[in-house]
């Protein structure tokens, strides 16, 4: 072994043993690293002139114009969280599919997958699961470890269905590994790998994985022999669907559509999506009735707008007067934004939001700065050239390689979040197989379905603590844990499905992008 390989070997258990002491994970992840550089180099096994290339990586991920689609779709999610539609569009859900245990169940997943789409804000949306489906699924008759696992499980939907802030990323870290490993292996011009690839890609593995969930839940569910019969729910009607479900769908297909329909970037849909969950904040917060219709006028301008460029109605010889019916949505659009900001602002809300995106955004751009580090000390000892050595030998080739950094992934999720291993795992180790003939997107995605897993996995599993900080003491942390087990296996059987049929992941993007 030689003096590099001790050193990278010692930088990688200093790492995990910072991680694991407690300390911030942004510090663990950029002072070992750092120590390891200026000890490496004392003892002339690392050149500090690489460091010196740090400044700039931190400048291009700042400037990053596809890094700012994260605190948007972080404000989308908590101005969401605290629209108070869940507990309606629970509550309707719940009456549509009956009072049964599976009934309660498939009503929970569903309004899930609606949520997930919407937010994709694991803690927010765990937390809300637990204090408006929680008491319904266990008067229900769902077992308590079941109905954790499913509310654990269900909450983490937001990682795998876009519009996602996990793909986001990945998008990120994926599209510029790709393009260098291709460089580096003689294609100068690869096709970009973009976000809303990643989105297209994902929607179908997302809809796998929950029509998995939804088959155990019917299988599964069975009322404790305790329970009382639920009373028959009481009939819904259209007008009641459309108020409740009409709104957060719009602006779904609104910021997803715009995406897909090559009309707008994923910053600029993430912004869009900003908008309309401001709202529908202000919507249900408001008092008076015409400040209802200027919010619902002001959202109905927002959809039309997208709409039209997606019609390509806005170019060509009869472009006037949809050219003003744009500049009348916009005078529209701005007015109606800054009634609800200033109707928010004086409730407290908008504040508070803010304060949270700021802390969230913070934490997940500390661990990006910090990981650009390791990945360029990680370098300079080498590391990446024994990384291709190693999987240039394995029997298999760049498919073994790819099934080793999958088990990585999966184990590495026991113990780190799904930031940390996005821009700790896929610069590293993404090269060697993003440099074969392997679609970027089918390995985002499959990605994206194993970091899911590590917000279920103890010992920190970050749902499992959101959950049991928000559940009643009747509930046992034993339980938490072997609720989740089957829903961490159907997520396995879901990576392994998409593994064995990768047009899964890139049969979409082929149709929507060519």
């Amino acid at each position: 072994m030689t003096l590099q390989e001790v050193f990278l070997a010692a930088m990688v258990l200093g790492l995990f043993a910072g991680i694991l002491s407690g300390i911030p994970a942004m510090l663990a992840i950029a002072g070992v690293p750092f120590v390891t550089a200026v000890v490496g180099h004392l003892f002339g096994a690392f050149d500090l002139g690489f460091l010196s290339f740090f400044p700039a990586r931190v400048w291009g991920i700042m400037s990053n114009n596809l890094l700012m689609a994260v605190p948007l779709f972080v404000l989308m999610g908590v101005l969401l969280e605290r629209a108070r539609l869940a507990e309606n569009m629970l509550a309707v859900l719940a009456r549509m599919m009956g009072g049964s245990p599976r009934g309660m169940g498939l009503s929970v997943l569903l309004f899930s997958a609606m949520i997930a789409a919407a937010t994709g804000i694991i803690g927010a949306t765990v937390v809300m699961l637990v204090l408006v489906g929680l008491k319904p699924m266990l008067d229900a008759g769902i077992p308590k470890r079941s109905a954790s696992g499913l509310i654990c499980a269900s909450g983490t939907l937001g990682q795998i269905i876009p519009p996602s802030i996990l793909l986001v990323l990945l998008g990120d870290q994926i599209g510029n590994t790709y393009l260098e490993a291709q460089q580096k292996a003689g294609n100068f011009a690869p096709l970009p790998v973009s976000v809303g690839d990643l989105f297209a890609g994902a929607l179908v593995p997302g809809l796998v994985l929950v029509a998995l969930y939804a088959l155990w839940l019917a299988f599964s569910l069975r009322p404790r022999k305790d329970a009382p019969r639920p009373p028959k729910p009481q009939p819904v009607s259209r007008a009641e669907i459309a108020y409740t479900f009409l709104p957060p769908m719009l602006l779904i297909l609104a910021v997803l559509g715009s995406i897909l329909g090559g009309v707008a970037t994923a910053t600029e849909a993430a912004g869009l999506g900003a908008i309309g969950a401001l709202l529908l904040a202000a919507f249900t917060n408001a008092e008076r009735r015409w400040e209802r219709s200027v919010f619902v006028a002001t959202g109905l301008a927002a959809f039309a707008l997208v709409a039209l460029q997606m019609a390509g109605l806005g170019r060509g010889s009869g472009a006037a007067p949809a050219t003003l019916f744009a500049i009348a949505a916009a005078i529209l659009i701005a007015a109606g934004t800054l009634l609800a900001g200033l109707r928010l602002w004086r409730l407290g809300t908008l504040p508070s939001a803010f304060g949270e995106t700021m802390k969230i955004s913070g934490m997940v751009f500390g661990i990006v700065v910090a990981a650009s580090l390791l990945s360029l000390v990680f370098r300079g000892f080498g590391g990446d050239h024994m990384v291709s050595q190693l999987i240039g030998h394995l029997p298999g080739g760049h498919f073994a390689a790819l099934a080793i950094i999958m088990v990585i992934v999966f184990f590495l999720g026991f113990i780190l979040e799904a930031v940390e291993i996005i821009y700790v795992i896929v610069p590293l180790l993404g090269p060697a197989v993003l440099g074969a003939d392997i679609s970027p997107v089918w390995f985002g995605v499959m990605m994206a379905m194993n970091l899911q897993t590590s917000f279920l996995t103890p010992p920190f599993g970050f749902a499992l603590f959101y959950f049991r900080s928000a559940a009643p003491r009747s509930i046992t942390t034993g339980d938490i844990y072997r609720g989740v087990i089957p829903f961490v296996i159907l997520q396995l059987l879901a990576l392994g499905i998409l593994a064995a049929f990768p047009p899964l992941a890139t049969w979409l993007p082929g149709v929507i992008f060519g």
